[in-house]
């Protein structure tokens, strides 16, 4: 076989995946009429509109989550090569990491760490 002929045999098997989930979806559905007027989720009613603003407390937070989240992205791949870039690494990785901890300082004074 080759790989074209291969290619599209997975391309067809694919395509027949997800007609037949397709399929079981339609034969399994409970109602043809989508619920428009019922609430979605938990089933209880929105206490406020779907685009309304959140709370200015929010976006530090959202400062001090992605601190963390991208110290941990960039430390991984770092620790694997540490060995073979030398002393530069690691002075490059201290800055990286007092960038970081400047957001995290401003968080903590803004009162993102705040919980009450």
């Amino acid at each position: 076989m080759s790989g074209f002929t291969a290619a599209l045999s997975l391309l067809g098997v694919a395509l027949l995946a997800v007609a037949g989930l397709y399929g079981a979806a339609w034969a399994l559905r409970i109602s043809a009429a989508p619920l428009s007027v019922q609430p979605f989720g938990s089933g209880l009613d929105p206490s406020e509109h779907a685009v309304s603003r959140f709370h200015v407390r929010w976006y530090t937070v959202t400062m001090l989550f992605l601190a963390f989240d991208m110290e941990m992205v960039f430390m991984y791949p770092w620790t694997l090569v540490i060995s073979a870039m030398g002393p530069s690494a690691v002075i490059e990785m201290f800055v990286f990491l007092a960038v970081l901890l400047a957001g995290v300082v401003y968080a903590w004074r803004e009162g993102a760490l705040r919980w009450a």
